[in-house]
């Protein structure tokens, strides 16, 4: 009775690993698709950003522009790899989750509700992505029914 109590909450915990894996891939994927309009956007220089004179961290609008189209492409590119499950893509997709927030930090007074909606998106990414341990996720050598 043990072994097959031990079966289950290992498919347990591989379904729940899996299952945030594809969450934060999912949502990376949205977050670089919205980073990637909001850079067309400031590259276009529309009207709905505010200018804030005086800024620490000013930049031109169509440089953080670039900057978000940059990082949205990465992360839809990175976003692919965690769909598969790949190792690297949790790595990357962590430390592109963290650039995210930076940037939207960086340039939240130029859309601030939205850069703060972003910064929480991408929490969320990083927390999805980390939670998980190492020897839970995607163990693809499963344990034979004898629990050899």
């Amino acid at each position: 009775m043990t072994a097959t109590h031990t079966r289950q909450a290992d498919s347990t915990k591989q379904e729940v690993a899996s299952g945030l894996t594809v969450v934060g891939g999912v949502l990376l994927m949205i977050v670089g698709v919205l980073d990637i309009c909001r850079g067309i956007m400031a590259i276009a220089e529309d009207d709905i950003f505010v200018t804030t004179p005086d800024y620490v961290f000013e930049f031109d609008l169509t440089g953080w522009g670039w900057i978000h189209v940059a990082l949205g492409a990465l992360a839809v590119l990175i976003s692919l790899g965690l769909v598969r499950a790949a190792t690297w893509a949790r790595i990357a997709g962590v430390a592109v989750a963290a650039l995210v927030i930076i940037a939207n930090f960086l340039s939240l007074p130029y859309y601030p509700i939205w850069s703060v909606v972003m910064i929480a998106m991408s929490a969320f990414i990083i927390w999805a992505l980390c939670v998980v341990r190492r020897d839970e996720s995607f163990d693809t050598h499963r344990r034979s029914p004898g629990g050899m």
